[in-house]
């Protein structure tokens, strides 16, 4: 498979130099969302490193050598091959350390980010095949390091400070990636205590993720469908997060205990959000056995979300060297076919 990437670097690297310095206008479309329905599927996977070592730069050495070893040529093949038209990447979670280099924190926190620009890599060669990309990010730091907390004024009793600093680490990615991605995942954004999601400060959260590319789709994850909230956290947002826990007879399950209720989606929105379902398969994601399903449930339930202009992304195991497991390619490589 030939590269395109140098050539689309360089248009990158412009275009970014193009936003520090003008307002981008939007793209006139009916709704930002709309790309996901017309589509046939998504897929998700979660390229999560958290480095071993006793020292930081012994963990930074070791992140470093992980993320250079991921096989962009094989992943993308992998990709192509199953007919999905988007994909939902992980530029890091709650390990501290994260796959694209970004201005505001290699300055305040060293070490953390990989020399490798990963995320740009796959973003670049998907868009030159003319694919969709979302990129994912947790909306708090809570479970990481004291560093961490430091480095983004993390404090539960006010969280302004955090979501300032933050939502910069965010502008910054939004301005590299520009139009190379088309959107942004946001995980984290609970009810708990610590960071309320009625806390949230919604137009700079927005602004941040849409710096650099005024249509990209943004989602703000509480659980969701996990734990039966039908609704979006905010009618500001594009598309539902729609994590899902596991999937009963073709349907979701909202909740997790056995007599939860059933659920498909009966409209194309949700308080005028694109309707979305986020489901795990030959994965969880909360650990436990891996969920498997038939490809006639599977794919069942693919066709009963899209009869309604539903979207779905489905989520897959990744391996450390970026390779998606045979037997869930397999699959996914029949569900393409199917819905062609």
């Amino acid at each position: 498979m030939t590269s395109r990437a140098p050539l689309l670097m360089l248009l990158v690297l412009a275009q970014t130099a193009a936003l520090d310095a003008a307002e981008v206008t939007p793209v006139d479309t009916p709704h930002r969302a709309a790309w996901m329905a017309d589509g046939s599927y998504g897929i998700m996977v979660h390229y999560l490193i958290a480095p071993s070592g006793e020292t930081e730069e012994a963990r930074t050495a070791a992140f470093n050598q992980t993320v250079a070893g991921f096989h962009l040529d094989a992943f993308v093949e992998q990709f192509m091959s199953t007919g999905a038209d988007w994909l939902i990447f992980t530029i890091g979670q709650n390990t501290g350390y994260y796959c694209s280099p970004n201005r505001y924190l290699d300055r305040i926190l060293p070490g953390h980010t990989s020399d490798r620009d990963l995320m740009l890599e796959i973003a670049v060669r998907l868009k030159a095949f003319g694919k969709r990309v979302i990129a994912y990010l947790p909306s708090e730091v809570y479970g990481q390091s004291e560093a961490v907390h430091e480095a983004f004024a993390w404090a539960p009793a006010d969280q302004s400070e955090f979501q300032r600093r933050y939502c910069e680490f965010v502008r910054q990615y939004a301005l590299k990636f520009g139009r190379m991605v088309d959107g942004w995942w946001f995980d984290g954004c609970y009810d708990w205590p610590h960071f309320n999601n009625s806390l949230y400060d919604w137009p700079q959260w927005f602004a941040a993720a849409r710096a650099g590319n005024p249509d990209a789709v943004v989602a703000f994850n509480d659980g969701a469908f996990c734990i039966n909230k039908v609704k979006p956290v905010t009618s500001l947002e594009d598309y539902h997060a729609g994590e899902v826990h596991m999937l009963v007879d073709g349907k979701i399950r909202l909740g997790h205990d056995a007599d939860s209720p059933l659920y498909l989606p009966e409209a194309q929105y949700i308080d005028g959000v694109q309707w979305h379902a986020l489901v795990p398969v030959d994965s969880t994601f909360e650990g436990g056995e891996p969920y498997h399903y038939s490809d006639e449930e599977l794919f069942g339930f693919v066709r009963a979300c899209k009869s309604v202009r539903g979207a779905v992304t489905l989520n897959l195991p990744i391996g450390q060297d970026g390779l998606i497991p045979a037997g869930s390619l397999a699959q996914m490589q029949r569900l393409g076919a199917a819905l062609r």
